[in-house]
């Protein structure tokens, strides 16, 4: 299968810069994959085996509780990266299931191939921990905005900062994600019509 990693390659131009040999090298420790829309790419109990790049679709990343109710952690799309962190870096089974809402192209990093990667390039392991580092940022922000902001706030938030992804998930998907039901959300965007 032919992999596209023009989008991978620029990418990471924004953030280090490689020779060309260590792209060529690179790109021998990748792997393409394609899914389906529905299609798990990590499933709940099983080890993630893979840090993924979104080439182009949509994932969630979510769990189910005891109760069976999905709370949902977060959307990938175009030039995103998506994965069970925990389980990745840790081998072991996985707390999260990611879910392609479309259908989705992939370029997969294996855990033995990050780290010959970081051995081989040492720039790709100061990318990786930015990386690591803006995504635990990301968490800790969303953190005290479910903590401190109204449902209402956090999803005209939602709305501003990932306008992208709005009309590509379902909307029990996003009242998931900001922490409603998806009842609630009509609510919200009821609401919001009358006030404009």
């Amino acid at each position: 299968m032919q992999m596209n990693t023009e989008s991978f390659l620029n990418y990471i131009d924004e953030h280090i810069t490689l020779s060309e040999d260590e792209k060529t090298f690179l790109l021998t420790k990748l792997n393409f994959r394609k899914y389906q829309k529905g299609q798990y790419v990590v499933q709940q109990g099983d080890v993630c085996r893979y840090e993924n790049f979104v080439v182009s679709g949509c994932l969630k990343t979510f769990f189910v509780d005891n109760e069976g109710d999905e709370h949902v952690i977060m959307f990938s799309v175009e030039n995103w990266w998506s994965a069970d962190l925990s389980s990745f870096f840790t081998q072991t089974p996985a707390d999260y299931n990611v879910l392609c809402l479309e259908n989705t192209e992939v370029i997969q990093i294996g855990f033995e191939e990050i780290e010959e990667l970081y051995i081989n390039i040492p720039k790709l392991e100061r990318f990786f921990r930015i990386l690591f580092q803006n995504s635990i940022v990301a968490f800790e922000k969303r953190l005290v905005r479910n903590l401190s902001m109204t449902a209402k706030d956090r999803y005209l938030y939602f709305k501003k900062r990932y306008p992208q992804i709005e009309q590509r998930v379902p909307q029990y998907a996003i009242a998931s994600y900001i922490g409603v039901t998806k009842e609630f959300l009509s609510k919200i965007k009821s609401q919001l019509i009358l006030e404009q």
